[in-house]
């Protein structure tokens, strides 16, 4: 299996990809609306198929992209049946089973952060994503959005307790850095649930919780009833200067065939050394301008701003680079030439 931990930043949020190294068919866990192109170059770079798009609940601190993830390649989403959000696909029930070719997880209902809750099991029980029910080392609140600590505390010590100790645990988020941990570890040293703590325990502890109310939460949660849908059923707005391809290494490309077709309306920027230019191994259509990837920055009065950039050098590293340089600037309409010359002169 083909197995990525992905983070964003601002939410403390991981996405999970899963995929099947022979169907080539993958699965997304919990994707962020913000951070969808970083997850389709990895499945581009990876040569995978996105089939299937699931979220552990109803998120209150970050926007889903399930929707826009589905609008671009044409997956299934697919959440829990009691959440009833739109443009959902496949309403999970607790003990289904679901997933890809060659990827069976199991659906296991776990409300109490949120009635929505399930977390999902991997069929030979060697993993689970446990959402915000149980987290390394704690647990989601219970304080808003139909949570109940009772609940909770059955749907850890029933659900996911009942897993075997080796099972590896890989929570929606974790404010602390930590990746992972184990149904083991978490019986014994977690700090809400673990321990031999009782029900009574564990409610005290959640309702002498104070915390502050999740930001995002008005603008997160009706957004995620509609499955990530902006309000207006329209797809962001994207760069239109370019057919641009973005890395997962954050790298805004073009083809080469797209600078082919669209000379002479850019500016082609060659920043390898003078000793490597040799006459003749570039179009004659193209005529780049030459300034070397050192000198980028001493000489960005020479680049034209008038049209847009497209860095171009050997293999595709050094103009990437350039592009930062570029985009450092303040110049926005910059991308990388995709395999540099040795793609070119395929």
């Amino acid at each position: 299996m083909i197995f990525r931990q992905l983070y964003d930043a601002t939410s403390s949020t991981y996405t999970y990809l899963l995929a099947d190294e022979h169907s080539r068919e993958a699965l997304l866990i919990d994707p962020v609306f913000e951070q969808q192109q970083r997850d389709l170059a990895l499945l581009d770079e990876l040569g995978l198929t996105l089939k299937l798009v699931v979220d552990t609940h109803a998120h209150a601190d970050h926007i889903t992209a399930a929707w826009l993830l589905k609008q671009k390649t044409g997956c299934t989403i697919a959440s829990a049946a009691v959440i009833n959000a739109e443009h959902v696909d496949l309403p999970l029930q607790h003990g289904q089973h679901f997933g890809v070719q060659g990827i069976d997880l199991q659906a296991r209902a776990t409300p109490g952060h949120t009635d929505g809750c399930m977390s999902y099991v991997l069929a030979d029980q060697s993993m689970v994503f446990t959402g915000d029910t149980l987290l390394i080392r704690g647990c989601g609140r219970s304080d808003f959005q139909q949570g109940n600590a009772s609940t909770l505390y059955r749907s850890i010590t029933e659900q996911l307790f009942s897993l075997p100790d080796s099972c590896a645990v890989y929570p929606a988020h974790d404010y602390h850095g930590r990746t992972r941990s184990s149904i083991g570890e978490e019986k014994q040293y977690n700090a809400r649930v673990g321990g031999g703590a009782n029900e009574t325990d564990f409610v005290g502890y959640m309702q002498a919780m104070q915390l502050p109310h999740p930001k995002k939460i008005d603008e997160a949660v009706p957004a995620n009833l509609r499955s990530g849908c902006p309000e207006d059923g329209q797809l962001p707005p994207q760069a239109n200067w370019a057919d641009l391809r973005i890395t997962f290494a954050g790298v805004p490309e073009v083809e080469p065939e797209w600078l082919i077709h669209n000379q002479p309306s850019v500016t082609l920027l060659d920043v390898r050394q003078p000793e490597e230019v040799i006459d003749g191994e570039c179009p004659s259509a193209l005529q780049p301008l030459h300034i070397p990837l050192d000198q980028l920055r001493q000489r960005i009065a020479d680049v034209p701003a008038d049209k847009p950039i497209i860095a171009l050098c050997r293999s595709g590293r050094r103009s990437a680079m350039a592009v930062s340089i570029l985009q450092e600037q303040g110049l926005e309409r910059v991308a990388s030439l995709r395999g540099g010359l040795l793609r070119l002169n395929q």
